[in-house]
C-alpha cells in the first residue's frame, strides 16, 4: 500500500448555527408611550379633576349667578369672601382641629396594628388561625350601618357622647387593613429572613421593629394614606356621635346646609376648604408612597 493511500482524509468542517438570542431592552432604557396612551390620560385626567374643578368655580361666584341658566363655566371674583363666611357659619377651625387629631389618630393605629395582625396572620403558626382570619374578613361583608344603634348605646353606657373617643374607638383596627396588610407580607416578606433573625437571637419585638417594619413599609404608607383619607371623610357615624359644639370638618359642613335658603356658593367653598387638607397631603406625600409601592414591587 503506497504512502499516499495512508493519508487520513480530511474531515470537512460544518458551520454550526447557534440560536439566535432574543433582543433585550437595556435596563436603563424607558418605554415611549404613544400619542393614544396620552390622548386616554388626559381623558382620565380631566373626568377626575372635573368635580374639584367645578366646586372651585362655584366656590368663586354667588349663589344667584348658579341658580342661571347656563351655568358659569369659569372663575370669579367671590372665592375668598364664599371661604371666610364658611369659615365662620360652620365653624371650621374647630372642626379641622379635630378631624386632624382624629384622622391622625385612627391612621397611626390602623396601621400598626393592621402590620402585626398581617404579620400575626401571614408568617406564625397558632391554632385556629384560618378560623380567624376568615372571620376577620366576614365582617367586612356586614353593613356598617347595622352597628350604628348598638355602637352608640355602647358609647351611651360609657358617657363618651359627643367626645372626639367616640369617633376613634370603633376604627382603631380595620378588618381591611389586617387582611391587606397579610396579603402583602405574605410575598414581600420571606420566612428565611425571620429564622435568620430567631437564630441570631432576636426577640419578637426586635424582628417586628427591625424585620416586619422595614419590609412592610411600602404597605403601611399606602394603607396610611388610605386610612386618613377614609377617617377625613367620614360622614355617617360623626354625624351621629358628634354635634356642632365639637364637630369635624364633615359635621361642621353639615350646618352649611341648614336654613330656608342655603347659599350653595358658601356651601361649595365650604367643601372645597374641608378638601384642601388631602390635596395637600396628596402633594407632599404622593411621591414618597408611589416610590415605596415601587420599592415594594422590586424587592418582591
Amino acid at each position: 500500500m503506497t504512502a499516499s493511500e495512508l493519508t487520513i482524509p480530511q474531515v470537512e468542517t460544518q458551520k454550526v448555527r447557534q440560536p439566535r438570542r432574543p433582543r433585550v431592552m437595556g435596563a436603563g432604557k424607558q418605554l415611549h408611550a404613544g400619542p393614544l396612551t396620552y390622548v386616554v390620560l388626559a381623558v382620565f385626567a380631566l373626568v377626575s379633576l372635573a368635580p374639584l374643578v367645578w366646586t372651585a368655580i362655584a366656590a368663586s361666584r354667588t349663589d344667584r349667578r348658579l341658580a342661571e341658566t347656563p351655568p358659569p363655566l369659569w372663575f370669579g371674583g367671590n372665592l375668598f369672601k364664599n371661604m371666610g363666611r364658611a369659615w365662620d357659619e360652620a365653624g371650621l377651625g374647630t372642626a379641622m382641629f379635630n378631624t386632624t387629631f382624629v384622622a391622625a389618630t385612627i391612621t397611626v393605629s390602623t396601621v400598626l396594628f393592621a402590620t402585626l395582625a398581617g404579620f400575626a396572620f401571614a408568617k406564625l403558626r397558632f391554632r385556629f388561625s384560618g378560623v380567624l382570619l376568615m372571620l376577620t374578613i366576614g365582617t367586612m361583608m356586614i353593613p356598617p350601618q347595622l352597628a350604628v344603634v348598638p355602637l352608640y348605646l355602647w358609647m351611651s353606657d360609657l358617657g363618651w357622647s359627643n367626645q372626639l373617643q367616640t369617633v376613634i374607638l370603633p376604627t382603631l383596627c380595620t378588618a381591611f387593613g389586617t387582611f391587606f396588610m397579610r396579603q402583602y407580607l405574605v410575598q414581600a416578606l420571606p420566612t428565611e429572613l425571620i429564622e435568620a433573625a430567631r437564630v441570631d437571637g432576636a426577640s419578637s419585638l426586635r424582628v417586628v421593629w427591625h424585620v416586619v417594619f422595614p419590609a412592610a413599609r411600602p404597605a403601611m404608607a399606602v394603607l396610611g394614606l388610605l386610612t386618613f383619607v377614609f377617617a377625613w371623610n367620614d360622614f355617617l357615624w360623626p354625624i351621629i356621635a358628634l354635634n356642632q359644639q365639637n364637630p369635624t370638618v364633615q359635621v361642621a359642613l353639615n350646618s352649611l346646609g341648614t336654613g330656608y335658603v342655603p347659599d350653595q356658593a358658601v356651601i361649595m367653598a365650604g367643601a372645597l376648604l374641608g378638601t384642601l387638607p388631602l390635596l395637600i397631603a396628596f402633594l407632599l406625600f404622593g411621591k414618597q408612597i408611589v416610590g415605596g409601592i415601587m420599592q415594594g414591587a422590586i424587592k418582591g
